[in-house]
């Protein structure tokens, strides 16, 4: 295992340790001074490297694991490094755990529950939808590692997994509340709403966009692919695949954020939410687990625009001084009686 990762840098250490290279370019000061900046990276995060001499050699590229010596520096409170020297990394020194992040929880009983929530599906055509697409063999083995974005919530591998088996669990709470609401279209969207991204992402070496997933998006990379396994059920029902079609075109809620359409549906509206929310709690969630400098404040979130208050830290820094004081006052009231 390699050390220090990103997590562990500390301001003004020289550090010899390795990273994959997410970005590389060359760029000139305001003087016009040519360095080479990278961006540097492991499975606990990334920070930008700049090397202001001798890189006009550096033979490496985007993708490419390396060693390097490098001195920590803090710029606008973050880590940085001055690159002092680096090569390519040999096959034998790099081990691919270290360079991804990985879901915290057990993949293949998250793959079990999708199952069941999959077999919960009343919904005859429903219930063949989604057992054609999640029994495909090839679908279920990009399934269990797909991240679900590649930075904005669940960015990690099992990411997507994780997140379509948590919005089943909240769609069936939230359908106990409201009666009124299909189950059966709530559990087929949150079950297919980001297949596409299967196509969509690529995560071998680091978290990426395909070509095809730059040119055209997981909406439509999706919808591809719902419509080509409705299509194969006989007599599948033309309302329902419209239902099914508008379900995953409106799932992001707004045109800002790349829905084809608004939700005019109440379960196309309940489930955007439901995806919203539990996207947020995940990028809420990835800040606070990021230490920041900050005894009481998360890191930076960029998803979100925001930092957190670690309410459990700043309650338990609060709550001391009054629990002495009200240690001190119950000490005091046996005497005020006597």
């Amino acid at each position: 295992m390699k050390k220090p990762f990103v997590s562990d840098l500390i301001n003004e250490q020289t550090v010899t340790t390795f990273f994959l290279v997410h970005a590389k370019e060359l760029r000139n000061t305001r003087e016009g001074k040519p360095y080479l900046r990278l961006e540097l990276g492991d499975r606990t995060g990334t920070v930008e490297a700049r090397m202001w001499t001798k890189f006009e050699t550096v033979d490496v590229a985007r993708d490419d694991f390396i060693k390097v010596e490098a001195r920590v520096e803090l710029y606008r409170d973050r880590p940085q490094l001055a690159l002092i020297q680096l090569r390519k990394a040999k096959p034998d020194e790099i081990e691919l755990v270290d360079y991804l992040p990985h879901t915290k929880q057990d993949v293949e009983k998250m793959w079990a529950e999708l199952l069941q929530h999959s077999a919960s599906i009343h919904n005859p055509w429903l219930h063949k939808l989604v057992g054609l697409i999640l029994n495909d063999p090839s679908v279920a083995a990009r399934f269990k590692k797909a991240p679900a974005a590649k930075t904005m919530h669940h960015a990690y591998i099992g990411g997507l997994l994780e997140h379509v088996v948590g919005l089943c669990g909240l769609a069936k709470h939230v359908a106990a509340h409201y009666p009124e609401l299909d189950i059966d279209l709530l559990l087929t969207a949150a079950m297919l709403h980001d297949v596409g991204k299967l196509d969509e992402l690529c995560y071998e070496r680091a978290i990426g966009y395909t070509t095809h997933g730059q040119l055209l998006g997981h909406i439509v990379m999706e919808l591809e692919t719902v419509l080509r396994a409705m299509d194969k059920i006989p007599g599948f029902p033309p309302e329902l695949k419209t239902v099914v079609q508008h379900l995953l075109i409106s799932h992001h809620g707004e045109y800002e954020f790349g829905s084809p359409k608004l939700p005019m549906i109440r379960e196309a509206l309940v489930f955007h939410y439901l995806d919203d929310l539990d996207s947020k709690m995940a990028a809420t969630r990835a800040a606070l687990a990021t230490e920041s400098g900050d005894e009481d404040w998360s890191a930076y979130s960029g998803a979100l625009q925001r930092k957190f208050l670690r309410l459990d830290r700043y309650l338990k820094n609060d709550s001391a001084p009054a629990a002495e004081a009200a240690s001190n006052s119950a000490a005091e009231k046996p005497g005020q009686g006597s």
